[in-house]
C-alpha cells in the first residue's frame, strides 16, 4: 500500500508536471488544481537568514550569496528522499535530464537563469526557477523560496521594487493552502519583523504560519529568545522553531552541512538558555515538522483534491475527444480518415441545402425574388415605345413595305426583346454560385474534426470551389440555351388567336395608309409586349429548374468527386501531407495527453492511500 510519504512525492510531482504543462492559468480547473495543492513559502527579510534555512534543510550550500537583493526569482525547491547510498544530484526544469551533481554549479545555474530573465541589474522577475533535489539526507517536500521583503529601494533598483516584492510575496501566501515560513533574525525586534506582519495580514489565526528565529548564537550577550521560542512574545497555533546560521567564516572555510548540523545540534544541547528545548530546535526539527504538518494537510483535503482530479480528468478528455485522435502512419488509414473528414464536410454541407442549418432557404430567395424583380426591370417599355416599333418594322419592310403583317418587324422586335432574358438568367446563376461558396466556407467553419487540419481545409475548398466554377458554366449554358431556344422557334398559337382587324366587307385587309398608322404601331407593340410576357412567365419557372438541376442537384451529389478521383492517385507522402495538423492542436493534444496521464496516475495513488487509511 502506498503511505503518506509516496502520497507527498505524488503531490510533488503534480506541482511540478502542472508547471512543466503550463497550468498556471487561463486553463479550466488545472490552476485550481494547483492551488488546491500544499506547499511551504519561505517569507523574510533581506538577509534574515532564508538561504541558510533552506541550505540546512537540504544539507548543501547551493544557494547565491551577497549583500542587498539575492534571490530576484521565485525558487521552486522540490526534495525527494532516495535511498541510502545513491548519490545527490539536482536538475532543473528548464534542463530537463542534466544532473547537476557539483552543487557549486546548481548555485552558478541559479545565478545565471536568474541573468537570463532579470539581466545582471537588480530587478526582480515572477517567473519561477523550478530546482529538484534528489538526496537521501532530505524529507519529501517543497519549499518556495521569494525575494526577501525590503524597506526601500537601492541604487539599480526602480522606486517600485518595495511594492512589486510584496505584491509577489503576496500572491503566493494568500492562497489558503499555503503553508507560511516566516523567517525572523533572533537579533531584531519581533514586533518590526517584515515576515510576521505580513503573515499576521493574510493568515489572522495563525493556522498557516510556522515561525522561525534565525541567528540565535549572534544574539547580544545576557539575552535570548525564549519567550518567543515558547510562544508567549508572540504566539501561534504551530511551536516556533530555531535556528542557528552557519557563520562566515565556516562559509569561506567551505565547512560542509553535515557539520553545520552538528555544530547547530551541540549548540542548543549545551545552551543554558536553550537546552529543555533542543529537542525542537534546529533545520533537521524543522524540515520534519514541516514534513509532517505537510502530511496532515494533504490528508485533509484529500476528498477535495480527488474531486479537483477527478473534474480535471472528464474535462480533458473531453477536450481531447473534441480534438481528435492521433493521425495513423499507415497510408490506407490517412486514406479512411480523408475520406471521413470530408463525408463529414459533405453531410453539413447538405444539412445547409435541405434546412438542417440555415444558408440554404437564400437560394430560394434568389428565385422568388431575385429573379422576378430582375424580370419587371427589363426596358421593354422602351424597345416597344412607339418610335422604336416604328423603326424596326420600317426597317423589316425595307423598300418593299408588308401586304398583310410585318411578320419580319414582329420577328425583330421579339428577338430583341428576348436577348434581354440573358442578363436575369445569368445573374441567377452568379448568385446561386455565390451562395453555394459561401455554404462551403461556411460548413468547412463548422467541420470541428476538419480545424486540425488547415492544409486538408484547403484543398477542400479549392477542390469544391473548381467544382462550382464548373457547374456555373454548365448552369449559365443551358439557361442561356433555354433563352436561346424561345428566340429559335417561337410561339405560333399565340399569333394566331390574336384578333384580326376586318373590314365591313368581311376581308382582313387594311389600306396601306392605316398599316402606317400610329394605331397600327401601337398595335404590334401590345401584341409583342403580350407574348415577351409569355415567355417571362415560362422563363421565370424554367431558370430556377434548370439552375437547381445544373448547380445545386450537383453540389449535393458530386462536389467532391473529381477530388476523390485525384485523392486515389496520391501516395503515402502526399496523404500525410494533407493531415498535417496545426503545430497548435497537436501541442495542445500532447499537453492534453500528459496531464490526463499525470491525473490518472495520481488519482490512483491517492485513491491507494485513502483504501489504506
Amino acid at each position: 500500500m502506498a503511505t503518506m510519504e509516496s502520497l507527498i512525492v505524488t503531490v510533488n510531482r503534480i506541482q511540478r508536471a502542472c508547471t512543466v504543462l503550463g497550468d498556471h492559468g487561463g486553463d479550466t480547473n488545472l490552476p485550481t488544481l494547483w492551488e488546491a495543492l500544499p506547499s511551504v513559502v519561505v517569507v523574510g527579510g533581506q538577509s534574515s537568514g532564508k538561504s541558510s534555512v533552506l541550505e540546512s534543510i537540504v544539507g548543501r550550500d547551493f544557494l547565491p550569496r551577497g549583500s542587498g537583493i539575492v534571490t530576484r526569482r521565485p525558487l521552486v525547491l522540490q526534495l525527494h528522499k532516495t535511498e541510502r547510498g545513491l548519490q545527490e544530484y539536482g536538475e532543473f526544469l528548464h534542463l530537463p535530464k542534466k544532473k547537476f551533481t557539483d552543487f557549486s554549479m546548481v548555485r552558478k545555474e541559479i545565478q545565471d537563469e536568474t541573468d537570463r530573465m532579470t539581466g545582471k541589474s537588480k530587478q526582480i522577475s515572477p517567473v519561477p526557477i523550478h530546482l529538484s533535489i534528489y538526496s537521501p539526507n532530505v524529507v519529501n517536500l517543497t519549499l518556495i523560496d521569494l525575494p526577501g521583503l525590503t524597506k526601500v529601494a537601492v541604487e539599480g533598483q526602480p522606486e517600485s521594487i518595495v511594492q512589486d516584492i510584496e505584491i509577489m510575496v503576496r500572491s503566493y501566501v494568500e492562497k489558503p493552502n499555503c503553508i507560511i515560513l516566516a523567517i525572523t533574525p533572533a537579533n531584531q525586534d519581533i514586533a518590526t519583523s517584515d515576515a510576521m506582519k505580513l503573515s499576521r495580514e493574510v493568515d489572522p489565526t495563525g493556522e498557516r504560519t510556522f515561525g522561525v528565529l534565525t541567528k540565535l548564537d549572534l544574539m547580544d550577550k545576557g539575552t535570548n529568545a525564549i519567550d518567543v521560542l515558547e510562544g508567549r512574545a508572540y504566539p501561534l497555533q504551530h511551536p516556533w522553531v530555531g535556528i542557528v546560521n552557519r557563520s562566515q567564516a565556516d562559509i569561506k572555510k567551505n565547512v560542509d552541512m553535515i557539520a553545520s548540523r552538528r555544530k547547530e545540534r551541540e549548540f542548543f544541547a549545551s545552551s543554558p538558555d536553550y537546552g529543555h528545548l533542543a529537542s525542537k530546535m534546529g533545520s533537521e526539527y524543522l524540515a520534519k515538522v514541516l514534513s509532517k504538518h505537510l502530511k496532515s494537510v494533504i490528508r485533509a483535503r484529500l476528498p477535495a483534491i480527488t474531486s479537483l482530479i477527478n473534474k480535471s480528468i472528464e474535462e480533458l478528455e473531453a477536450e481531447l475527444s473534441h480534438l481528435g485522435r492521433s493521425v495513423a502512419v499507415d497510408a490506407g488509414a490517412q486514406l479512411y480518415t480523408i475520406l471521413e473528414l470530408c463525408r463529414a464536410f459533405d453531410r453539413i454541407f447538405k444539412e445547409h441545402l435541405d434546412g438542417g442549418r440555415p444558408g440554404g432557404d437564400r437560394i430560394y430567395g434568389v428565385f422568388d425574388h431575385q429573379l422576378p424583380a430582375a424580370l419587371r426591370k427589363l426596358p421593354f417599355d422602351r424597345h416597344l415605345s412607339l418610335q422604336n416599333v416604328r423603326k424596326v418594322v420600317s426597317e423589316a419592310d425595307g423598300y418593299q413595305p408588308h401586304l398583310i403583317a410585318p411578320e419580319q418587324g414582329y420577328r425583330r422586335l421579339i428577338d430583341g426583346a428576348l436577348n434581354y432574358f440573358r442578363g436575369p438568367a445569368e445573374a441567377s446563376v452568379d448568385a446561386v454560385h455565390f451562395l453555394l461558396k459561401e455554404l462551403v466556407r461556411r460548413s468547412i467553419a463548422e467541420t470541428q474534426e476538419l480545424k486540425r487540419f488547415p492544409t486538408l481545409q484547403a484543398e477542400i475548398a479549392a477542390a469544391a470551389s473548381e467544382a462550382l466554377e464548373r457547374f456555373r458554366e454548365e448552369s449559365k449554358k443551358t439557361t442561356l440555351r433555354m433563352v436561346d431556344m424561345e428566340s429559335s422557334y417561337l410561339t405560333v398559337d399565340f399569333f394566331r388567336k390574336l384578333p384580326q382587324e376586318v373590314e365591313k366587307g368581311g376581308n382582313p385587309t387594311s389600306s396601306s395608309a392605316d398599316r402606317y398608322a400610329e394605331s397600327h404601331f401601337r398595335k404590334i407593340g401590345s401584341n409583342v409586349y403580350s407574348y415577351v410576357g409569355m415567355v417571362s412567365d415560362t422563363l421565370r419557372n424554367t431558370i430556377p429548374k434548370a439552375v437547381v438541376y445544373c448547380q445545386v442537384r450537383e453540389a449535393k451529389q458530386s462536389l467532391l468527386d473529381h477530388f476523390y478521383i485525384q485523392l486515389g492517385k496520391k501516395e503515402g507522402k502526399q496523404l500525410a501531407q494533407l493531415l498535417d495538423e496545426d503545430p497548435a492542436l497537436m501541442e495542445r493534444r500532447q499537453q492534453c495527453v500528459k496531464r490526463l496521464e499525470l491525473y490518472k496516475s495520481a488519482r490512483d495513488e491517492i485513491d491507494s492511500v485513502l483504501w489504506a487509511r
